[in-house]
C-alpha cells in the first residue's frame, strides 16, 4: 500500500488535506487493473473531524479491494463557512480523477462516503455537482468532480423539524438565512442527477434523527435515483464500524447487528457500481 497526503488547493482552505491509501498495482500480476476509490468524509458536526470515521473505514474498503482516501476538510475552528467544505471535497474528487492513471483508479467509480455531518457534505456534492454555481465557484468543468456514488452513514440531511441544529449553525455561520437553510436542506435538492446511494441509520439515533435519512430516501425514490437503504433497530449516533475497534471506550458504541453495514456496502459496490 502507498500512503500520500496532499494539501487541498482551494482558496481560503486552512488545514484541509487529502490522505490517500493506494493499493499497489503489480501490473505483472494483475495487468491493467483499475480499482474503485472510496473518498471518506468523517463526521463531527462541522466542529471537528472524527478519527473513528476516517482511517478505520479506509482500511475496511482497502480489504474489499478498493483504494481509499480520507478528506480532512476545514471545520468551524478553522474559520470554515459554506461553501468551503464543499469546494474542498469538489477539489478532492477532481484531484483523484485527474490522477486516476497514476493511482490505478477507475475514473467511473469514485464514490464519496460520509458520516453524520460528513454525510451532509457528501450528499451536498451528490445534489449539487451538476449546478452551474458550483462549477463557477470551483472554476472547472463538472465532469472532473462528478461523484459516481454516495455512501451515507447516519447522515445530517434536513434543516427543518428534524435538523441537527449545531451542524447547520456552524456551516452557515455569518451567512445564515432562510434561503441558505433551504438550499442546505438536501431532501429539497434531490434530482435525477444524484448518483446511486447506499445509506444506513438506526432507529435509536438521538442526535441525528432517523427522519433525516427517511426524508432523503423519499426524495431519492421520487426522483428515480437508485438507492439501497438499511435501518437498524438499535444503536447510538456515530457508530462508525459499530465494533470494538471504533468503540470510543463506550460499550454502547458496539452494536453487533450494525456491524454488517460494511459487508452490505461492499456488496453494493460490487454489484451496483
Amino acid at each position: 500500500m502507498k500512503f500520500e497526503q496532499v494539501k487541498i488547493d482551494v482558496k481560503n482552505a486552512v488545514k484541509a488535506q487529502l490522505s490517500l491509501y493506494i493499493q499497489e498495482s503489480y501490473p505483472e500480476t494483475y495487468g491493467d487493473r483499475k480499482r474503485p476509490m472510496i473518498l471518506i468524509c468523517p463526521g463531527g458536526g462541522y466542529e471537528h473531524l472524527s478519527v473513528r470515521e476516517g482511517e478505520p473505514i479506509a482500511f475496511q474498503f482497502l480489504a474489499a479491494g478498493c483504494h481509499a482516501a480520507v478528506l480532512q476538510y476545514d471545520v468551524v475552528g478553522d474559520g470554515m463557512e459554506h461553501p468551503l467544505p464543499l469546494l474542498e471535497l469538489t477539489w478532492a474528487v477532481y484531484y483523484i480523477r485527474k490522477h486516476a492513471d497514476v493511482y490505478a483508479v477507475d475514473p467511473d467509480k469514485i464514490i464519496v462516503a460520509g458520516f453524520s455531518a460528513g454525510g451532509h457534505l457528501a450528499a451536498c456534492l451528490g445534489c449539487f455537482w451538476d449546478r452551474q454555481w458550483l462549477s463557477d465557484l470551483i472554476c472547472m468543468s463538472k465532469k472532473w468532480y462528478k461523484p459516481n456514488g454516495l455512501i451515507l452513514a447516519y447522515p445530517v440531511i434536513t434543516s427543518g423539524e428534524y435538523a441537527h441544529r449545531p451542524s447547520f449553525e456552524r456551516l452557515m455561520g455569518s451567512h445564515a438565512s432562510g434561503e441558505l437553510a433551504t438550499l442546505l436542506s438536501l431532501e429539497k435538492q434531490v434530482t435525477d442527477k444524484v448518483p446511486p446511494v447506499f445509506m444506513w441509520h438506526t432507529c435509536e439515533d438521538a442526535s441525528v434523527p432517523l427522519e433525516n435519512s427517511i426524508l432523503f430516501a423519499k426524495a431519492l425514490r421520487e426522483a428515480g435515483v437508485s438507492f439501497e437503504y438499511h435501518v437498524f433497530p438499535h444503536g447510538i449516533h456515530g457508530l462508525s464500524l459499530a465494533t470494538q475497534e471504533t468503540t470510543m471506550l463506550d460499550k454502547n458504541a458496539v452494536e453487533p447487528q450494525c456491524e454488517q453495514w460494511i459487508l452490505l456496502c461492499r456488496n453494493w459496490i460490487k454489484y451496483n457500481m
